[in-house]
C-alpha cells in the first residue's frame, strides 16, 4: 500500500495482550491511526516465564525496542531435555535468527508491560469489552459495553482463545482442552535447591509430566512449570498440594522438593486449552492475530513467539501489498502454514520416544550431541 494510503488507515485492535500490543506498534510504525481497546480496567498478566526467540528479538530490533525489551530478560544459549531422574534426553542451541543467536528468557508481566511502555501514550482504552462486531465490508464497527461504538478501516482481533471477533465472524473454534494442567510458579533462585546454575532451559519430561526450569536471573527468580495429565476441563481448577505432589512422583527428589515448598497462593493454576486450526483468518475488514487466530498448547514455547510474528507479518503484507484486502490474504497466505504446523506439534504428546517426532531430525545428547 502506498504511505499516504497506510496514514491514512483507521485501525482498531482489540485486547492489549502479546499480539495486539505487538501489532499496534507494528502497525503505528506504518504511519496508521492505531488504537487498542483492552476489556480490562488494568493490565495484569499472571503465569511465569517465556522464551522470546532469536527471530522474535529481531522483529524488536527491527521496531527499535530491542534494549527495551532486553534489559528485562535472561539470555540463553541453548535448552535441554531430560528423564525425569536428569539423564539427559536432547540439548540444543537455539535456533539462531542472522545474527542473533540467544533466546530471551523473561517473565510475562515483565513482557507485557515493556511492549505497553513503547506504545504512544493515549493509544490503549482499558475498561473496552467488546459486545459485537459489524462488518461492512470496507469498515467495521465495534460495539463495547455501555453502549460506546468505533468504527475502523481495519479491525486487529488480539482477543484471546475466546476470542470474540472469531466467534462471531469466523466460526466457532471454541477452546479443545488438551486433557493437562499447566502448574505455574515463580520462585527465588535459592528455592531451586541447586538445580538452576545458568540462564539455559530444562525441561524433564516422564510419565505424563513435565517439569520446566526456565531460569529469570535478571529478577534473581525462576519460573518453574509443572505440565499433567489430568481428565478435569475446568477452566480454572481446584488443585492440593498433594495432587501436585502425585504428578511429580519418581522425578529428580530435588523438583519434588521445589514442589513441596511451594505457596499455593502464589501457584497460578490452569486447564491447558488450545483450538482447532481456524480456516480463514480475515474478511476485508477484520483480521485475526495470535492467540484468536491459532491458540496452541504450550509445549513448544511459540504462543507469544507466534503472536509477535503475526504483528511484524501483519505490518510487512500491508506495506507490500497493493491493497488492504490484498495485504490481508498476503498476511494470511504467509503465516497460516506455519501455526498450523506449530499446532499440529504442539498436541504431541512429549514423551521421550516421541521427542524426534517433535524436533525433527536433531539427536538426543545421549547419542553423542553435546
Amino acid at each position: 500500500m502506498q504511505s499516504s494510503d497506510l496514514k491514512n488507515l483507521k485501525i482498531a485492535i482489540v485486547g492489549a495482550g502479546y499480539g495486539g500490543a505487538a501489532a499496534a506498534k507494528a502497525l503505528s510504525l506504518l504511519g496508521a491511526e492505531v488504537d487498542v481497546y483492552e476489556q480490562a480496567n488494568q493490565i495484569r498478566e499472571v503465569g511465569a516465564g517465556i522464551g522470546l526467540r532469536p527471530v522474535t528479538m529481531n522483529r524488536f530490533r527491527q521496531w527499535g525496542i530491542f534494549d527495551a525489551i532486553a534489559k528485562v530478560t535472561s539470555p540463553s544459549e541453548y535448552f535441554e531435555i531430560l528423564t525425569a531422574t536428569g539423564d539427559p534426553i536432547m540439548k540444543e542451541t537455539w535456533p539462531v535468527d542472522g545474527e542473533q543467536t540467544h533466546t530471551h528468557l523473561i517473565h510475562r508481566g515483565d513482557f507485557i508491560d515493556a511492549l505497553l511502555g513503547v506504545l504512544p501514550e493515549g493509544m490503549v482504552h482499558l475498561g473496552h469489552k467488546l459486545e459485537s462486531i459489524e462488518d461492512k465490508g470496507d469498515s467495521s464497527v465495534l460495539t463495547f459495553a455501555g453502549g460506546k461504538t468505533v468504527e475502523a478501516d481495519l479491525v486487529v482481533g488480539a482477543d484471546g482463545i475466546k476470542s470474540v471477533v472469531r466467534g462471531q465472524l469466523f466460526g466457532e473454534k471454541g477452546p479443545v482442552f488438551s486433557g493437562e494442567h499447566a502448574y505455574r510458579a515463580v520462585i527465588p533462585v535459592d528455592a531451586a535447591h541447586g538445580m538452576v546454575v545458568d540462564d539455559n532451559l530444562r525441561m524433564y519430561i516422564g510419565k505424563g509430566t513435565k517439569i520446566y526450569l526456565l531460569p529469570l536471573r535478571h529478577r534473581g527468580q525462576v519460573s518453574f512449570d509443572i505440565t499433567a495429565l489430568c481428565p478435569d476441563g475446568t477452566w480454572n481448577p481446584q488443585v492440593t498440594k498433594d495432587d501436585m505432589l502425585k504428578t511429580v512422583e519418581g522425578f529428580d527428589e530435588r523438583l519434588v522438593s521445589i514442589t513441596r515448598d511451594l505457596d499455593m497462593d502464589t501457584v497460578n493454576i490452569r486447564a491447558v486449552y488450545d483450538i482447532d486450526p481456524v480456516d480463514t483468518w480475515h474478511s476485508d475488514s477484520v483480521v485475526l492475530v495470535g492467540d484468536a487466530a491459532h491458540s496452541m498448547l504450550h509445549h513448544q514455547g511459540q504462543g507469544a513467539n507466534s503472536a509477535i510474528e503475526d504483528a511484524g507479518a501483519l505490518a510487512d503484507a500491508l506495506r507490500q501489498a497493493a491493497s488492504l484486502k490484498e495485504g490481508l490474504a498476503l498476511y494470511q497466505a504467509t503465516r497460516k502454514p506455519v501455526t498450523d504446523e506449530l499446532q499440529r506439534i504442539s498436541r504431541q504428546g512429549w514423551t521421550e520416544d516421541e521427542i524426534n517426532d517433535v524436533f525433527p531430525g536433531q539427536k538426543p545428547a545421549a547419542a553423542g550431541q553435546e
